[in-house]
């Protein structure tokens, strides 16, 4: 028999606005979907004056639907007395883009607590409060499945215990590797710790109904590892864009070759390269007034090879500003520059502002693992190119091309990139079908 009314699913996000970055945007706009699809979600998160939150970006809580039910709670994490001992006001970034290139002792110190006392991270002091909550609704029958999401991956370990107490069919949302995660061992894990978080993510793996994860890469990444698990419950849904947020006209200046990086830049991401072509083709291009632009949080290692490249003069530093400010950025460029961590475990990310840098239309330059999804993906919408960090001659031939282009028509934007397949309304008609087919 065919239902009628909506699936209710209790939706468990750590990151819920006002926080800012990729991480929310995923969840905020599945709900934001999903009632058109036959699920009414219901979230579960931290109540944002006790949260700690790397980000903040207060635009994102006007796309919250009317009439959704949020459920914050308490929670008990360690990061006040990490900012009185450290004397840092930012809570750190995933990556650490917002640590110093080089590691004090005491920065040592904390990430070794970090890494080896909250396992799997130091949000874990959330879970007991979102399970009293969780408990509350489940046992009201409020809601028929459960959906977490991550990182912070101590979020998949609420999903277990319901799991293991209500036998509700249950999706893991897995947003980023756990294990393998690029930045993992900076964390100073002893041997145990790592047997303790390794086995924590099996378990995960193996007992959700569903796992969902952002890339082709990703599940291959978690099919290698010693699992007795069915390959087809693991799903790639990808991040997308949403169209309604690009209200924006594209204006990209007619005086300045601008090429923009939005988002989080650390030492890992290795674009030397592409800064020594640069620096190239202003000496031999002083016709043309190129500019670079980084909106979001940069790391002093990379302002330092910035300058050693010999193009600071012509970048410009913008703080991380709300997400629509963001797109308006975007908008007005000549091109999008984007960049995927320099480190063996990258080869499966897919960076969730590539989709948005589809929407806009411009051309994209990526530096980053060829043959990886995020390369085909570039090749199959027609977006632009992916390059590896060393291929310098590749590089400078291709924005050689490029400029010679710009002097003919300042306007670069491409006329067409195929990219309605990751639009958000889309994304979330798949999760939909994966959520009603575990319920029924």
């Amino acid at each position: 028999m065919e239902r009628n009314e909506p699936i209710k699913l209790l939706y468990i996000s750590y990151y819920w606005p006002p926080s800012g970055g990729p991480g929310v945007q995923r969840g905020l706009k599945f709900c934001k979907y999903f009632p058109q699809f036959g699920v009414q979600p219901g979230i579960l998160t931290v109540d944002e004056k006790q949260a700690s939150y790397p980000l903040l970006d207060p635009t994102f809580a006007q796309e919250v639907p009317e009439g959704i039910a949020v459920y914050r709670t308490a929670t008990s994490e360690p990061f006040e007395y990490y900012k009185k001992l450290s004397g840092k006001k930012e809570i750190p970034y995933s990556g650490f883009a917002n640590q110093k290139a080089k590691d004090s002792l005491l920065d040592k110190v904390f990430k070794f607590v970090r890494g080896n006392l909250f396992i799997p991270d130091a949000r874990v002091g959330w879970n007991k409060h979102a399970l009293k909550k969780a408990d509350e609704l489940l046992q009201a029958g409020q809601y028929e499945a459960i959906l977490t999401t991550s990182p912070p991956h101590s979020t998949q370990l609420i999903g277990l215990k319901l799991k293991s107490k209500y036998k509700l069919p249950w999706i893991a949302d897995l947003r980023d590797p756990w294990t393998n995660i690029h930045y993992y061992d900076q964390l100073y894990h002893t041997p145990i710790a790592k047997r303790i978080d390794k086995k924590y993510e099996l378990q995960v793996l193996e007992h959700a109904d569903a796992v969902i994860v952002t890339s082709e890469d990703t599940k291959r990444l978690f099919l290698n590892k010693p699992l007795n698990i069915d390959p087809h419950k693991i799903h790639v849904i990808p991040n997308g864009y949403d169209e309604e947020d690009f209200i924006y006209p594209s204006a990209p200046p007619n005086d300045v070759f601008l090429i923009t990086y939005t988002g989080t830049i650390t030492e890992n991401y290795n674009i030397d390269v592409f800064l020594k072509v640069i620096a190239h083709l202003m000496s031999v291009h002083s016709e043309i007034n190129y500019k670079l632009r980084f909106v979001g949080k940069v790391s002093d290692g990379v302002k330092k090879r910035i300058e050693k490249a010999g193009v600071l003069g012509i970048t410009e530093f913008i703080p991380h500003v709300p997400h629509q400010e963001a797109i308006r950025y975007q908008m007005e460029s000549t091109m999008l520059l984007m960049a995927i961590a320099d480190v063996p475990s990258m080869y499966s990310n897919v960076p969730g502002k590539l989709f948005e840098y589809l929407a806009s239309n411009k051309h994209i330059i990526c530096l980053g693992p060829v043959h990886s999804d995020t390369d085909r993906i570039i090749d199959e919408c027609g977006a632009g190119r992916l390059f590896h960090y060393t291929a310098y001659e590749l590089m400078l031939d291709h924005m050689t091309q490029m400029s010679k282009a710009w002097k003919i028509n300042p306007n670069l934007d491409l006329p067409y990139i195929n990219h309605s397949q990751f639009s958000r309304r889309s994304l979330t008609e798949e999760l939909a079908l994966v959520i009603q087919k575990l319920v029924k």
